[in-house]
């Protein structure tokens, strides 16, 4: 009845990617992002310090920083530390009482916290649409895309695209910022997405070009990704300005695309703009 501890896998690649029938294009103008059901509850049946999601969570935070630096509106679904009998009604047949049972889990994860400006919807049922002002809010900014990470992918994920469709919102289903309850469920995710109801992609597929073309254009990709106002000078430390792992750990895995390299503790050994431009100025070879 109740979900079951998970065992990590390895996330869907490019060449996972099944073939989708419609070919719309990304416009980050016309786009909202949602981070589905990251909390504490639903993440912790992987245990800690689980490989798979450390990168889920960097994929969607990578996105959550483009979206920010783009205007893009963030959305974030969670489900209520209480929650009625009568308001949970058949999903306790399903999965039992869930989060009801540990309400100290309910927060979304730390490295995906909220900013004052996103707005956190409350989660009935599987589609993020279900009670919640999420289609009005999304049509009254302009938004008809909707970018889909967090979990799990063949559950509320996947029901919450089809529900976009035929509310003619086109979703985007991030088929690495997913996870799911094993491998062949996050792929039957994303086969029934691609021929049924949305277009699936990968992160770095909506992300801009990963290496940026000079130490200033650098700059900009480092700085709003930082905690503190003040501005680091080229030879600082960026951990001291608040840059975190998960953050380095995405700007790892889009430079390595580059510079096949570069890796997570390569960047974290020397945390300066100096040295990264220094690594990403490197003929390609």
């Amino acid at each position: 009845m109740a979900i079951p501890k998970l065992q990590a896998y390895a996330l869907p690649e490019s060449h996972d990617i099944p073939k989708n029938k419609v070919d719309w294009a990304f416009e980050p103008q016309r786009a909202a992002l949602l981070i589905h059901d990251m909390q504490d509850y639903f993440v912790s049946f992987w245990g800690e310090n689980c490989p798979m999601m450390a990168q889920v969570i960097a994929n969607i935070a990578a996105l959550r920083d483009y979206c920010k630096q783009h205007n893009i509106p963030v959305y974030y679904t969670a489900q209520p530390k209480e929650q009625s009998d009568e308001d949970r009604a058949l999903l306790n047949d399903m999965w039992g009482p869930g989060l009801t049972r540990s309400p100290e889990q309910q927060k979304v994860v730390d490295r995906l916290t909220p900013d004052a400006d996103d707005t956190v919807l409350v989660k009935w049922r599987y589609s993020a649409f279900h009670r919640s002002p999420l289609e009005q809010m999304l049509k009254e900014s302009g938004r008809n895309q909707l970018i889909i990470t967090g979990v799990y992918a063949h559950i509320g994920c996947m029901t919450t695209a089809t529900d976009a469709f035929m509310r003619d919102i086109k979703p985007f289903m991030v088929a690495d910022a997913l996870a799911d309850f094993s491998r062949d469920e996050h792929l039957m995710s994303l086969k029934y997405v691609a021929g049924r109801s949305g277009r699936v992609v990968m992160t770095e597929e909506l992300l801009p070009a990963p290496v940026p073309a000079s130490k200033a254009a650098l700059r900009e990709v480092i700085l709003p990704l930082l905690d503190e106002s003040d501005e680091p000078f080229d030879d600082d430390n960026l951990i001291d300005y608040g840059l975190d792992s998960v953050r380095m750990m995405a700007l790892a895995a889009r430079w390595r695309k580059v510079h096949g390299d570069i890796d997570f503790v390569m960047l974290a050994k020397n945390p300066t703009i100096d040295a990264w431009w220094k690594l990403l100025s490197r003929e390609v070879k």
